[in-house]
């Protein structure tokens, strides 16, 4: 029992030794200076096993048993440069993950080139604690990770590890790879709470919907069209059925201002505005996002404005930091 816990710290003794201690910019080539090879647990016993048969077979002049050691002996040192040559020329490309929200899953996505020509499959692709398998296939291929996450702000995965055990799992060869680039992980928003503020001054707009309350025009029946949007005296004067048309006023421009959640705790604050924004965008709605010392952003809408906005949040100092 006490035998498991002194190989992990010896193990992470070695990984700390052997990987690199700095980051470094994509895209990045393994070459033989940077991949590792040592035998399996396996690979121990089978060294065991053949020493062993060895020295009976000098031991008895057995010739035929001899001659079979040698063999198998040949057999794990060509098993020991197939592995190295798993990985020699691979080329980690990109690495990257779309951002999502604290608490959710991230997926990383490790994608990898090879000079096509050699059969590379199975490759094992760790990070953090979780692991995915690849295979490149006519050159390339991609890994997928996924890792759990749990604090806004960016989200440093650390080195990357990518092994292999193939041909026979006798040894296994392993390389590094830590990415420059952080990843950013969004604030999560706040389940419950009031609705969307709306907009305040002048600049009214509106969109067409069915459900306004001032009629914008009149168009043609369409299949799917409610009767009671039907306009039947304008389309007896036309010889076709109209239908009303409506448009439902929006607003102005929503302003989500900081200031305006006085009496809440920073991170409160910060999960609020971004279910806000989540909410402006699927009500189809602009909006201005006032953050504390930094110019408004917007107003907007659209995928690019809602990366700024909840960035924004995201990077934004925490209790902690603020106090300071």
């Amino acid at each position: 029992m006490m035998a498991a816990p002194l190989r992990r710290r010896a193990r992470a003794r070695l990984d700390r030794w052997l990987r690199g201690r700095t980051p470094s910019a994509l895209p990045v080539r393994f070459d033989r200076h940077g991949i590792y090879v040592l035998p399996t647990r396996f690979g121990a016993f089978f060294a065991v096993l053949l020493t062993t048969m060895g020295l009976g077979a000098l031991n008895y002049n057995n010739n035929p048993a001899l001659l079979l050691c040698l063999v198998l002996a040949g057999a794990a040192v060509a098993s020991l440069l197939h592995a190295q040559l798993q990985l020699a020329g691979l080329e980690v490309r990109a690495i990257g993950a779309e951002p999502v929200p604290a608490g959710s899953t991230l997926k990383l996505r490790v994608h990898v080139r090879a000079v096509p020509g050699r059969a590379r499959r199975g490759l094992r692709v760790e990070c953090a604690g979780q692991a995915a398998t690849l295979s490149l296939a006519e050159g390339g291929g991609e890994a997928v990770l996924a890792l759990p996450t749990a604090r806004r702000g960016w989200f440093d995965p650390g080195r990357i590890r990518i092994s292999t055990t193939r041909p026979l799992g006798l040894a296994r060869a392993w390389a590094y790879v830590w990415p420059e680039a952080p990843l950013l992980v969004y604030p999560a928003p706040e389940p419950d709470g009031p609705p969307l503020p709306l907009g305040r001054g002048e600049g009214l707009q509106s969109r067409l919907h069915p459900a306004g309350d001032d009629v914008h025009h009149l168009r043609e029946w369409r299949a799917g069209d409610s009767r009671r949007a039907v306009a039947w005296k304008a389309s007896a004067r036309r010889n076709a059925l109209l239908v009303r048309e409506f448009e439902q006023p929006l607003g102005t421009d929503v302003v989500l201002d900081w200031d305006m959640l006085a009496g809440q705790g920073r991170e409160s604050r910060i999960r609020r505005l971004a279910r806000w924004i989540d909410e402006a965008e699927r009500g189809m709605r602009r909006y201005r996002l006032r953050l504390p010392g930094q110019p408004a952003i917007g107003p907007g809408s659209g995928q690019a404005h809602r990366h700024a906005c909840l960035r924004a949040l995201a990077l934004l100092p925490g209790e902690a930091d603020a106090a300071r």
